[in-house]
């Protein structure tokens, strides 16, 4: 798909991961909505990256968790814009949640964010596609949906659903619209992470380095142009997988 004069939406397309996603796509000439939750300050200022590029963008307030939200910004996009013909499922909520547990909080979250809510923007989005006669999904997972994290239950079922449903919708979905995943792996640290973590993590790929949220924008890049590529994942994680092989 060319992406120039299309219009991509990106769940969590505010900050981190998703804001490269977003600006990726708009350098690529596309149209883009940026969907957050609560980071509207961030929101506000990615969609003026995004317009200084020369696009049109739009911030749009949603929790993806709740399909009532989900409607009202589907019903707002298609007002501005039409419809959409790139969406990338990139919100998630990554929270700790140790089994057994007494506390289902963590599970309920984790699980509506990530699962109910990819479920829910592409289920409203993709007939758009499927009338228009083109589309892209992308669905964003990591290295847990194959290698559980301790700790982590949540976080890895969701993820190892949602490449089961990257999966499942480019079957259902075909040939009309694509569905890939990508997979990152180290890439953007979290704040608490120290020098020490940090080197530690770096050594536990085949580069022996961090990655950044540009080389999982590049993926995402590769997969809206590659045209003959869809149910697949497209992993980049500086070979982490196969870190643990390295010689001593």
């Amino acid at each position: 798909m060319d992406p120039r004069g299309k219009t991509a939406l990106v769940t969590g397309g505010a900050h981190r991961v998703g804001k490269a996603i977003t600006l990726m796509l708009a350098r690529s000439g596309a149209n883009v909505v940026v969907n957050y939750r609560s980071s509207q300050d961030a929101a506000r200022e990615t969609v003026a990256q995004a317009q200084e590029l020369g696009v049109q963008a739009l911030a749009v307030q949603c929790d993806v968790a709740e399909l009532a939200s989900v409607r009202a910004m589907a019903a707002a996009v298609r007002q501005h814009f039409g419809g959409v013909d790139i969406l990338v499922n990139a919100a998630s909520l990554f929270e700790k949640h140790p089994f057994p547990t007494d506390d289902l909080g963590p599970w309920q979250r984790v699980t509506r964010v990530t699962i109910d809510g990819a479920f829910y923007v592409s289920n409203e989005l993709t007939p758009g596609m499927l009338e228009r006669g083109e589309g892209l999904v992308v669905n964003i997972v990591d290295l847990s949906a194959w290698q559980p994290w301790p700790g982590f239950m949540a976080h890895g079922v969701s993820k190892a659903a949602l490449l089961a449903m990257t999966r499942q919708m480019a079957l259902e979905l075909a040939p009309t619209v694509r569905v890939n995943a990508v997979a990152p792996g180290p890439v953007l640290p979290p704040p608490d992470y120290g020098p020490e973590k940090l080197a530690r993590t770096a050594a536990r790929t085949l580069l022996n380095r961090w990655g950044s949220p540009e080389d999982v924008a590049r993926a995402v890049a590769y997969l809206v142009e590659a045209d003959y590529v869809t149910g697949d994942v497209l992993t980049v994680d500086g070979g982490e997988r196969w870190g643990c092989r390295k010689a001593g």
